[in-house]
Parts: C-alpha cells; sequence; structure tokens
C-alpha cells in the first residue's frame, strides 16, 4: 500500500520560511514524479510545484516561483519543498501526491494517483 506522509507546516511570520518534507513507502519512489498541491479554506485545490523522477525537472505555479523549491531524496524517498518569504496567502494545507508515470499535466491534479493528509501552513500577519 503507497502511503505519503507530510511534515515540516507550522505556524511562521510572514517574510519566514519553512520546509516541508513528504516521505513515501510501498512504492518505487524514484519511478514517480512528485508534487505540492495546496488548499486554503474556501479556495480550490491549487497547483504548487512537481520534480521530475530524477529530480532535473521542477515546474512551478506562477505565485510561489522565485520563492519554493522543490527537491527530492530517492534513497530516503523524500520530497522536500522549501518555501521562503511566505506570506499569508500561501497559508493552507500543503499536500504531497504521486504523478503518474508517465505525467503528461504536471499541474493538473487528476494525474496524481496517491496523497497524503496534508500538513498546515499559517502565516501570520
Amino acid at each position: 500500500q503507497v502511503q505519503l506522509v507530510e511534515s515540516g507546516g507550522g505556524l511562521v511570520q510572514p517574510g519566514g520560511s519553512l520546509r516541508l518534507s513528504c516521505a513515501a513507502s510501498g512504492s518505487i519512489f524514484s519511478m514517480y514524479p512528485m508534487g505540492w498541491f495546496r488548499q486554503a479554506p474556501g479556495k480550490e485545490r491549487e497547483f504548487v510545484a512537481t520534480i521530475g523522477r530524477s529530480g532535473d525537472r521542477t515546474y512551478y505555479a506562477d505565485s510561489v516561483k522565485g520563492r519554493f523549491a522543490i527537491s527530492r531524496d530517492n534513497a530516503r524517498n523524500t520530497v522536500y519543498l522549501q518555501m521562503n518569504s511566505l506570506t499569508p496567502e500561501d497559508t493552507a494545507v500543503y499536500r504531497c501526491a504521486r504523478g503518474g508515470r508517465y505525467l503528461t499535466n504536471y499541474d493538473r491534479a487528476q494525474e496524481y494517483d496517491y496523497w497524503g493528509q496534508g500538513t498546515q501552513v499559517t502565516v501570520s500577519s
């Protein structure tokens, strides 16, 4: 059974930083692209970032480009999201997800098959 468990969320001041982790089990981690999505109360789920299987390709939403960085360590079956220059608009539940074996649209939630429960990120004003 594939499981994804996020950690690293919390409360941070505007301008601060957090690093999220997503630990995967029950799959051949290196075979799949991995992504991060977020959802704030009353808003639609939003794509944040995706990283390719080898870690060589990364994709970001315009809203986080230049502030966030996605990375992965296949030896540890873990994907990370480094978040800098955080603003209150970044407040959301962040979830990691496993992409399809041959991902075609990295920003489409429908192309991800397993999801973590999420970790809360709150940026106070």
